[in-house]
C-alpha cells in the first residue's frame, strides 16, 4: 500500500485517485501520522457488506437479542433503604 502526505494527496488527487483504481487501497498520512484509506468502490462495498449482517442473517441467528439490554448481575444498583419508624 503506496504512503501519501495529504498536501500531495490534495494536490496530486488525480494522481491518487488513480493509483487507488489501478494499485488498491492507498494510505494518507496527516504529520507521518496514518489517517485515512482511500479504496476503490468495490472493496468498500465488500468490506460493508461482510461488516454488516443482514436482516435475514440476524433474524435467523442463534444469538441472543437482547444480551445488550440486561446489565451483567451484580453490576445493578440499589437503592438504600430506611427502616420504618
Amino acid at each position: 500500500m503506496h504512503t501519501w502526505p495529504v498536501q500531495d494527496a490534495k494536490a496530486r488527487f488525480s494522481e491518487f485517485l488513480d493509483a487507488c483504481l489501478e494499485q488498491g487501497p492507498q494510505m494518507v498520512t496527516r504529520r507521518g501520522a496514518e489517517a485515512a484509506v482511500l479504496v476503490p468502490v468495490q472493496e468498500w462495498r465488500r468490506l460493508q457488506s461482510a461488516a454488516r449482517p443482514s436482516l435475514k442473517q440476524l433474524l435467523l441467528s442463534d444469538d441472543g437479542r437482547t444480551d445488550l439490554l440486561v446489565p451483567p448481575r451484580g453490576q445493578a444498583r440499589r437503592r438504600k433503604v430506611e427502616p420504618q419508624r
